[in-house]
């Protein structure tokens, strides 16, 4: 499934339940064992903004007075009045910057839970491998830093500003439908006419922002995929630089990146433009809010029925009154980047889901002392067979060469064993002793040498010693003064000494079994010759099974099979 695909497939089965999925997504932190302190922060910032609604009460009860005093040229009052809203202005101050640090820290504890949970499941069920093989999704690292950072900011983001607004709104309406009064119209008296006008206002105003600008949702997922293949792209060819530069790839590189670049430069003017057609509306939308409130009131204070500083209270709480109800219009654009957000990380989720409660075709076990294939078939995606029904067994002790024409399937039948190869019929029975696998391009972290050295355990668990023994044993010597520099070591090194720095690896773990994928495929045959040697003398009893062409290797063996026409076959040793 490639990412079109994907998007197409997987995001459509999620939005049919996109609120339930996304309530199970939000409801485990609160629950989880952060949820002591995880309740007493949001009980903190949801106090906090209540508290600014307050606030708000306080300046719009703060308004009638003042300008009553403004009215009736007052000074006493209105020097009083000031030192007044000086208090009210520190209050607010403290309050909101309060409420703003509560929730940052809320939103990054939220967020390293939540980035904790995907890491693990990500890495569990060998999700980050055959998700990237099956193309089910794009950039699983910019889902787990940048959409999980911006779901949780956006989740309360929103979700408090819904409160808030909601706790305004029935505040201010009270406020409003008692100093608004009534009007009659056609005969019929309405009571409290401005809250009406607001809400209808309102009503409106949202509809028609949604009209126009639903488009942002869609258009915001697509955008943060674009960016996320371009900056991947990028990290590629840094990846590859030195064979881009001996193959004089740079313009070939440029038209790629350049293409990258395209969808994103044509989906932001898409943006753009539903955006301009947005912001028209609701900056209009707010411009006439202004003044809407007083062209409404205007009879009332006109005919004296009212003061100026009850104009200026209505106005205030017809404002607050509006903008409330017009939460969905101000919100509408950071709505539609948290659904795509949500999207991305529900359809991840189900990708990931699928995986795991998907049956594995090719039963995969550690059972007994002995290597046992039984039955076993391998197929490609397009439903070619690479193996057939094959049988073979491999003795504790024994040494394997499995070689074969280049696609015959003899790396396949290696990730099977590793249980990374989906497709085929069968069974695999691998001995339940300590074992290890060496591809033909090891994985070299970036850390200390005695991190790379020791994976996948940890570094502290060997001496020194045993470090610069094994180096040397490898034909690396010059390496042994580096043991703890830090360096991003696949850069560095080699293919040879990488591959080299993995048979070093080898002798420190000390495997029973040892499964080799071309392992020394770029060293000469000195160097292959004197690293096999090390094993077979280092590791007494080992046992290998290591896939191969060189005919150099068929003597460190005593066993070969050839794959050929989509059988194992027995070769004599020569």
């Amino acid at each position: 499934m490639n990412q079109n695909a994907e998007y197409s497939a997987v995001n459509d089965a999620v939005r049919g339940q996109f609120f339930r999925r996304t309530w199970a997504m939000i409801t485990p932190y609160w629950r989880s064992e952060e949820k002591g302190r995880a309740w007493l922060l949001l009980a903190a910032v949801i106090g906090l903004s209540l508290f600014s609604v307050a606030i708000s009460v306080w300046i719009n009860h703060w308004y009638k007075d003042f300008y009553n005093a403004l009215e009736k040229k007052d000074t006493a009052a209105f020097w009083q009045l000031i030192g007044y809203f000086g208090g009210i202005a520190a209050v607010a101050i403290l309050g909101a910057v309060y409420r703003l640090y509560l929730t940052q820290m809320l939103t990054i504890r939220w967020r390293a839970w939540l980035t904790e949970k995907h890491f693990s499941r990500w890495l569990a069920h060998k999700n980050y491998y055959q998700l990237e093989q099956g193309g089910y999704t794009d950039n699983p690292d910019q889902r787990i830093s940048e959409d999980l950072n911006n779901f949780t900011s956006g989740t309360l983001s929103l979700g408090l500003g819904l409160l808030r607004n909601v706790v305004s709104l029935v505040s201010f309406s009270i406020i409003l439908w008692g100093v608004s009064g009534s009007i009659e119209v056609f005969g019929i008296t309405i009571p409290g006419y401005m809250f009406w006008c607001a809400l209808l206002y309102a009503a409106v105003g949202s509809w028609l922002t949604h009209l126009i600008g639903r488009r942002l949702i869609g258009l915001s997922n697509q955008q943060q995929r674009f960016e996320a293949d371009l900056r991947f792209s990028m990290v590629r060819v840094r990846e590859n630089a030195e064979s881009i530069a001996l193959y004089n790839g740079e313009p070939n590189e440029r038209q790629r990146l350049s293409t990258r670049f395209g969808k994103v430069w044509h989906n932001f003017w898409d943006i753009m433009k539903v955006s301009k057609r947005l912001t028209f509306f609701t900056s209009g939308y707010g411009q006439i809010a202004i003044i809407f409130p007083f062209i409404v009131a205007a009879p009332r204070y006109f005919t004296g029925k009212i003061e100026l500083g009850e104009l200026m209270q209505i106005n205030s709480a017809f404002s607050n009154v509006q903008e409330n109800f017009s939460w969905f219009i101000n919100a509408y654009s950071e709505l539609a980047t948290w659904r795509a957000t949500s999207d991305r990380l529900l359809s991840f989720q189900q990708a990931m889901s699928d995986n795991e409660q998907c049956p594995p075709a090719i039963d995969v076990r550690p059972e007994g002392e002995r290597l046992v294939l039984k039955d076993l078939g391998m197929d490609l995606a397009d439903g070619r067979h690479l193996l057939t029904d094959a049988d073979m067994t491999v003795e504790p002790g024994q040494r394997v060469m499995l070689s074969g024409r280049s696609g015959s399937g003899k790396s396949t039948l290696l990730r099977a064993m590793g249980h990374l190869w989906p497709a085929g019929h069968g069974s695999i029975r691998l001995p339940t002793a300590r074992y290890l696998f060496l591809p033909q391009k090891p994985y070299l972290p970036i850390g200390t040498l005695k991190a790379v050295l020791s994976y996948p355990q940890d570094d502290s668990i060997y001496p020194a010693e045993r470090y610069a023994q094994v180096l040397e044993t490898c034909r690396l010597p010059h390496l042994v003064n580096r043991l703890d520099e830090a360096n991003h070591w696949q850069r560095m090194l080699s293919p040879g000494e990488q591959q080299r720095l993995a048979f070093a690896r080898a002798l420190l773990f000390a495997p029973q079994w040892l499964y080799m994928d071309e392992a020394t495929s770029a060293m000469d045959e000195e160097d292959e010759a004197t690293l096999y040697q090390a094993l077979i003398d280092e590791l007494p009893g080992l046992s290998i099974v290591s896939v191969g062409h060189r005919s150099s290797l068929k003597r460190f063996h005593g066993r070969h099979v050839r794959i050929e026409g989509g059988r194992l076959q027995e070769q004599q040793p020569a």
